[in-house]
């Protein structure tokens, strides 16, 4: 474990940390439940653009898992963020779902097919070739390409599905513009994320299950970053990478006794 100064602020990735397949990873109850009672600050992150924070909040609640709202950071929310930077007031021509929608509506942004500053690509169930062939023609006329994040495919109940990067790589393809990624690996998220909850990076953890997003990011950030085992990277695939996490650790139910009481 790499020396570092006491934590004072957790950001968690979701999917492989807290959740696997929909059901809780064990310990997580106890982790969350923990984190809330010791008055540290924290938000849960995907890249998962489809769902509102409210949406998220209830499926965890289903999963057991009490987080609320306000503590949960997506790709979408991100991304809304990033443009209300960039260009304040804007237009986008959206492909993807309310969570994506909702984060750019209440950016102020107007959604539009005529003559839009972006073209933002997000996750959906269903990506349209209509809305492809229309994202296509838009960026040939001069829109931007933003796409929420890099993940070339998403699980389902039947297996692997064609996700944003996927998709993205399609319009790439076809337009020979490249995209930017507003979600992780981009350490834009997680220092946005940060800010969010007032948080300093000498002093902040990242937890991930996934070397290649969650570890890169939390590390191009400036994080403490631990790997939890209970998702896509193993034990044996660490030393494949040209960079380690600060700490290792079986799951998140391993943290617990990390989490120190405010103030204390």
């Amino acid at each position: 474990m790499t020396e570092r100064k006491r934590i004072d602020f957790w950001l968690s990735d979701m999917d492989g940390v807290l959740v696997h397949e929909g059901r809780p990873v064990p310990g997580a109850d106890d982790f969350i439940k923990r984190l809330g009672e010791s008055g540290k600050r924290f938000r849960v992150l995907t890249n998962n653009s489809i769902y509102t924070q409210r949406d998220l909040s209830v499926r965890l609640a289903g999963a057991g898992l009490d987080v609320p709202a306000d503590s949960i950071y997506t790709s979408a929310l991100a991304t809304a963020q990033f443009l209300d930077d960039q260009r304040p007031g804007g237009s986008a021509y959206v492909i993807g779902e309310a969570g994506l929608t909702t984060a750019l509506h209440a950016a102020g942004y107007v959604l539009t097919d005529l003559d839009p500053d972006y073209v933002v690509l997000g996750e959906t169930r269903t990506y349209s070739f209509t809305q492809i062939t229309r994202a296509v023609r838009l960026i040939e006329a001069g829109a931007r390409f933003i796409a929420t994040n890099p993940d070339p495919i998403g699980p389902s109940t039947e297996g692997s599905l064609p996700a944003c990067g996927a998709v993205a790589a399609m319009i790439t393809r076809a337009t020979g513009v490249e995209p930017y990624f507003v979600g992780k690996p981009n350490p834009r998220m997680m220092r946005s994320a940060l800010n969010e909850i007032g948080g300093h990076s000498e002093t902040t953890a990242m937890i991930g299950d996934r070397m290649d997003t969650d570890i890169v990011c939390g590390m191009e950030a400036g994080l403490f970053t631990i790997l939890v085992l209970t998702g896509v990277t193993q034990r044996h695939e660490v030393d494949r990478f040209p960079y380690r996490p600060s700490l290792i650790v079986d799951s998140v139910a391993d943290l617990v006794d990390l989490i120190e009481p405010a103030g204390s």
